[in-house]
């Protein structure tokens, strides 16, 4: 399929079609100025117009939002540089998705939804090449990498694992034992991952 002209085509202006959304939705909030025409800081504080008016007075980070969804949109419609494009536009619209169905916008959560199965579908249609981001079988070139060493994966797991016990139920006078534990179960990693590497 991805070899017949139609299915390219498709792709190629699906990605103008959000790319460009993103772009025009991002100038707005570039030049410092509201999404919505008026203030929303009258509505209620649970509404979609005081969370735009509370995201507007952020300032800085208002013209961050533009500033990414400028550059991952101009990166979708690039076409070359369209693979980085859709990867860092699939967290930015999940987002924007979640946030439009938390608030009350009517009909905006069809159009973010179907933003977001639209990356999807671009995620899926260059999969061959992102796949390499999860692979866990690592190539001859970086097959010697600590990185691919599996003690690390556990001892990631182990880390959440204590992070969530630690904050979900020990108490606070005791949190200086558990950071220290995990302090010891990373020396622990790093002593073995040297030895499995010295015997490789």
């Amino acid at each position: 399929m991805k070899q017949k002209t139609l299915p390219q085509l498709f792709v190629i202006y699906l990605r103008y079609l959000i790319g460009f959304a993103f772009i025009f939705a991002s100038l707005v909030k570039i030049q410092g100025l509201r999404f919505t025409a008026e203030s929303g800081a009258a509505n209620p504080i649970n509404s979609s117009w005081h969370f735009f008016e509370t995201l507007y007075e952020s300032g800085i980070y208002w013209r961050f939002l533009g500033i990414a969804q400028f550059i991952t949109g101009s990166l979708l419609v690039t076409q070359k540089y369209a693979k980085l494009g859709a990867t860092l536009f699939l967290p930015i619209i999940v987002n924007v998705f979640v946030i439009t169905i938390s608030y009350d916008f009517r009909g905006t959560p069809i159009i973010t939804g179907l933003m977001l199965l639209s990356t999807l579908f671009l995620i899926f249609w260059d999969w061959d090449a992102l796949k390499v981001l999860i692979n866990k079988t690592p190539t001859n070139s970086n097959r010697k990498r600590l990185e691919n060493d599996s003690i690390w994966i556990y001892t990631g797991i182990l880390l959440i694992l204590l992070t969530v016990i630690t904050k979900l139920f020990i108490f606070n006078k005791y949190i200086v034992f558990a950071f220290l534990l995990m302090a010891i179960i990373g020396l622990i990693s790093l002593i073995i991952g040297y030895r499995k590497r010295k015997l490789y």
